[in-house]
C-alpha cells in the first residue's frame, strides 16, 4: 500500500512539472529506502518558457499528495529549488513488515 501511494504521489510530482515548469524543464526523481521510510523526491529546473496553457490544473495537486502521505503518518515538503525550479519530497513511514515491499531504490531522470 505503501509503495502504490509512493508511485501516486511521484505521478502528481511529474504532472506538476508537465503543468508548471515549462517546455525544456528536465525533471529527476530519486527513491530511496530508509531504515523507517520510504522516501521519493521530484525535482525539476526551469523550463526554456513559460508553461503552455494546455493542461487544467485545479490547485490540488500538493494538497492532495500531502493527504495521501498523511494517511500514512508521513509528510511532504514542497518548494522552489536552488536555481530556480521546484523540489517535491515525500516521506512515508514502512513498518518493518512491509519493507521487503519497498527495495526498489535508484534515480530516474
Amino acid at each position: 500500500m505503501v509503495r502504490a501511494s509512493a508511485a501516486r504521489i511521484v505521478q502528481e510530482g511529474l504532472t506538476n512539472v508537465l503543468k508548471h515548469a515549462g517546455p525544456g524543464a528536465r525533471a529527476e526523481v530519486d527513491v530511496a529506502m530508509r531504515p523507517d521510510a520510504l522516501t521519493v523526491e521530484v525535482r525539476n529546473g526551469p523550463g526554456t518558457s513559460r508553461p503552455p496553457d494546455v493542461l487544467p490544473s485545479h490547485g490540488q495537486g500538493i494538497a492532495g499528495m500531502r493527504e495521501r502521505a498523511r494517511a500514512f503518518g508521513g509528510h511532504i515538503t514542497a518548494g522552489p529549488a536552488e536555481g530556480g525550479g521546484w523540489r517535491l519530497t515525500a516521506s512515508l513511514p514502512v513498518p518493518r513488515e512491509s519493507r521487503s515491499e519497498c527495495r526498489v531504490a535508484g534515480r530516474f531522470a
